[in-house]
């Protein structure tokens, strides 16, 4: 086999390495996160055939565990083939036809994006909205539900651009009175905050790999209630996209194990590894341990006179939005943060670009040895 040489330029092309230096970083940015050693050694296992038994024991694994970290008895539970994103895009693609009313609850980036995926899917969208950094009072909710009579509620539970930490445990048998399914975003809360999909009445969940699961990006832990499962296949249409259709892609995670894409193999590796890793700290202890060192952290942040840009009482613990300092740059305090410390942090998006850093202290990196090195470099760079 060929191996090019460092340096080699190929006809039509700049020079190119044969490969590539990676620097080691400290993630505490809105994700990825940190990944543990153990869970990168299992992505080196070796690639195995997509229908091999033992991978597909492997598959069966993950869906008993994220089960358990949903806190759900759903049986349509499993990991879509693609990010955060894709798990969004796979819950309303499935359940929303044209012409349904879908009521969407937004306070930051991501209610935004279900809008523009639900109007994609040919929804009849109704918004409420409340301003960047607040939480939605759930009566608020309620009364829409109740007025709008929509098909489909859907909310973020923990909003990543602005670090509100929204309560939901009362919209679900709201939702289900009104004969509407209830859609949660779990993207950054899994793992890291109190998820609970049964308990709350949750329809249709969808979160990420890279967050507090502590995995590399790749993969989207769903999971449906036997309710969407029903109103899935009482579609009067196909779903809108081949790749997400569950009606196909729950044939291979099935008993069936029908053929429907080629599974990243070597992610699913990872991503048992993670499940197994949060299991056995246990999930009450995880959460316990996202609150302690988020609660360090602001206290820390408080002495250096940094406040936060979300709601009082309703702060996320894995993710920090806080105001940047007055007189202090935004880019150039992150440029030396990663230049001088190797660490990163997030910058603010929409309402609050230029205004907020957003904190990750995320599942493996949620850290006191992590939190410690980042107050004590933010210290150093504000002073001087």
């Amino acid at each position: 086999m060929y191996v090019p040489r460092a340096g080699v330029a190929f006809a039509g092309m700049s020079q190119i390495q044969k490969s590539i230096e990676i620097p080691q970083r400290v993630l505490l940015g809105p994700g990825p996160s940190d990944v543990p050693a153990r869970v990168l050694s299992a992505m080196a296992r070796p690639t195995i055939g997509h229908l091999d038994p033992v991978f597909l024991r492997v598959m069966d694994d993950i869906r008993t565990m994220l089960r358990e970290v949903f806190r759900t008895k759903n049986e349509m539970t499993l990991a879509v083939s693609g990010t955060g994103s894709a798990g969004m895009e796979t819950v309303f693609v499935n359940l929303v036809e044209p012409g349904d009313t879908v009521l969407v609850c937004i306070n930051g980036v991501f209610g935004g994006r279900m809008k523009d995926v639900a109007e994609r899917c040919g929804a009849e969208v109704r918004t409420i909205e409340v301003p960047w950094g607040q939480v939605f009072d759930q009566g608020q909710v309620i009364e829409a539900i109740r007025s709008i009579k929509p098909k489909i509620v859907a909310i973020v539970h923990a909003e990543t651009s602005t670090g509100a930490h929204q309560p939901v445990d009362k919209i679900g048998p709201a939702a289900k009175d009104a004969g509407a399914l209830f859609l949660l975003d779990c993207v950054t809360s899994l793992a890291g905050a109190p998820v609970e999909i049964d308990g709350w009445g949750v329809d249709a969940a969808y979160s990420g790999t890279q967050k507090c699961l502590s995995c590399p990006p790749g993969l989207s832990p769903v999971t449906l209630s036997s309710r969407a499962v029903e109103r899935l296949e009482k579609r009067k249409r196909k779903v809108q996209s081949w790749y997400l259709d569950l009606t196909m892609v729950r044939q291979y995670w099935g008993q069936e194990r029908f053929y429907h894409h080629t599974a990243p193999i070597n992610m699913l590796y990872a991503l048992h590894e993670a499940l197994a890793m949060v299991l056995e700290e246990g999930l009450e202890a995880r959460w316990r341990r996202h609150r302690e060192m988020h609660d360090l952290l602001r206290a820390g942040l408080k002495d250096l006179g940094i406040g936060y840009v979300s709601q009082d009482g309703h702060h996320l613990p894995m993710l920090n939005a806080v105001k940047i300092p007055a007189g202090v740059d935004d880019a150039a305090t992150r440029k030396r943060l990663l230049d001088e410390y190797g660490i990163e942090i997030g910058s603010g998006l929409g309402a609050f670009k230029g205004k907020a850093w957003r904190i990750g202290l995320m599942g493996y990196g949620a850290s006191r040895r992590n939190l410690t090195l980042l107050l004590g470099a933010l210290k150093d760079i504000l002073t001087k």
